[in-house]
């Protein structure tokens, strides 16, 4: 018994829409890039295999029979799908992807919570972020750039200044309480500290620099904690295990929704900061510049938002040298 849902031969159908649009064989030949006589035979082969004419031959042309038309129809909303596919299809393969390489504590707590309002305004650009908490040197890497943090000197690279380093101690209000905290920078001699591992020359603010900027020595009571990522630094702290420094604006959200306090009145600020940070060899898109734009302006709306910002003024060693966001030879 024969499949009477078999599908004709496919690429007659292509030569039966061209034909039914044109309504003319050889029209429909001119568009396919062959000939009239073999337009005519794919027809003839179709209808054969339909047991149905699909056209009257007529002295000026042809015109569809009922048969015509009701495939016509089917072809056509067939064809209209499969278009629609292939577009999503190659739409997906020419979306920009935008490799971005930061440190964790950055990624946590300031990157992935905005990235939402991102997508929203480069809905054409796919981001994929890659962390580490050591120093690498991004014309080697296979990112587009980085959001590193530094003194705004990277080799090949261009540097745009995004948020300076201010730095202050922050702790669970819990441990706040129970240690009886004043506010003052001697307070932090004798409480637990926790520790950022660091397995190269210091490029943030550690414990031992905090100290001495305030004149001031740890007791070293031997109950510090060190972890190797700011995430696991800023739990401990959430945790009661101790006192962490807090880099403004990723500590901010933790600390108006009360999870975290200021263990100290007085914030600190460096010459050191995040910065964006692109090979000079870069690629440039729309897509691009509207990231970069967004980063700079969510950074400085963060910035001016920060409860810490707006205590520390600029000072002789801030990020408001203009020297740092020159692009490093």
């Amino acid at each position: 018994m024969k499949d009477m849902r078999r599908l004709p031969p496919l690429q007659s159908l292509v030569f039966f829409e061209a034909a039914v649009r044109h309504l003319s064989f050889t029209a429909a030949a001119r568009e396919l890039g062959t000939s009239q006589p073999a337009v005519s035979q794919r027809i003839s082969l179709l209808e054969d295999d339909l047991g149905a004419p699909l056209f009257k031959r007529e002295h000026r042309g042809v015109s569809l029979t009922p048969e015509g038309l009701q495939l016509v129809t089917a072809v056509r909303e067939s064809l209209s799908c499969i278009g629609e596919v292939a577009a999503k299809i190659r739409a997906r393969r020419e979306r920009q992807v935008l490799t971005v390489a930061t440190d964790f504590g950055f990624a946590t707590y300031w990157l992935m919570p905005r990235l939402a309002t991102l997508r929203e305004l480069v809905p054409e650009l796919d981001v994929r972020i890659v962390t580490s908490q050591n120093q690498f040197d991004i014309r080697g890497e296979p990112v587009d750039m980085a959001i590193a943090f530094g003194d705004g000197h990277w080799p090949g690279c261009s540097a745009a200044p995004l948020i300076p380093e201010i730095v202050v101690p922050v702790c669970s209000p819990a441990f706040f309480a129970r240690q009886h905290l004043s506010g003052l920078a001697a307070d932090m001699r004798t409480l637990p500290l926790l520790h950022l591992e660091s397995a190269e020359p210091q490029r943030w603010l550690q414990w031992d620099g905090w100290f001495a900027t305030h004149g001031l020595r740890s007791a070293g009571t031997g109950h510090d904690l060190t972890l190797n990522n700011y995430p696991l630094v800023i739990q401990a702290a959430m945790a009661g295990q101790g006192v962490a420094l807090g880099w403004a604006p990723l500590v901010d959200e933790l600390v108006r929704s009360g999870q975290l306090v200021p263990a100290v009145d007085s914030p600190q600020r460096t010459a050191r900061g995040y910065f964006l940070v692109e090979p000079n060899t870069r690629r440039n898109s729309e897509a691009l510049h509207r990231f970069r734009r967004w980063m700079v302006q969510e950074c400085a709306q963060a910035l001016a938002d920060s409860p810490f910002s707006a205590a520390v003024p600029a000072t002789e060693n801030s990020q408001s040298d203009p020297d740092l966001a020159r692009a490093a030879p």
